[in-house]
């Protein structure tokens, strides 16, 4: 059997002089290393959390700006175009009239050279049928 006897009040007196001991040196430092590893996983936590609201607020912005630069080079395309539409129907707007203009020269020129050309064929004509008639007849006329 069991005794109970003043060793179990000296061992019970160790035994809460031990826990005494080990919470202040082992413990509490422990704890207070565990508790400053958690601040600081919690602080790192935090700032990565910072860090990414930050990374998609410059990466939306960046979208935005891309957005905005590739809707200005399609209104600077298209105001190019437009442009140079504009450019083309002057440029043939002016090839028409010199063309209209040098067809008029040339069916004025082609004209008078038919002109020209029925001249000398009626001269030559009336020289041929005199020559004709003379050779004809036998006599000048």
């Amino acid at each position: 059997m069991v005794e109970l006897n003043y060793t179990v009040w000296i061992q019970m007196a160790n035994f809460l002089l031990l826990i005494f001991i080990l919470n202040f040196l082992l413990y509490k430092p422990v704890l207070k290393i565990i508790e400053k590893r958690n601040k600081k996983i919690e602080e790192s936590n935090e700032e990565v959390m910072s860090l990414d609201e930050t990374i998609e607020r410059k990466i939306s912005e960046y979208e935005e700006k891309i957005r905005q630069a590739r809707a200005a080079a399609a209104a600077q395309r298209d105001e190019i175009e437009e442009e140079g539409t504009e450019q083309g129907e002057v440029i043939t707007g002016k090839v028409r009239d010199e063309i209209s203009k040098k067809m008029e020269a040339f069916k004025v020129n082609m004209q008078k050279e038919v002109d020209e050309a029925m001249d000398v064929l009626r001269d030559q004509t009336r020289t041929i049928a005199g020559e004709i008639s003379e050779k004809v007849l036998g006599r000048g006329i």
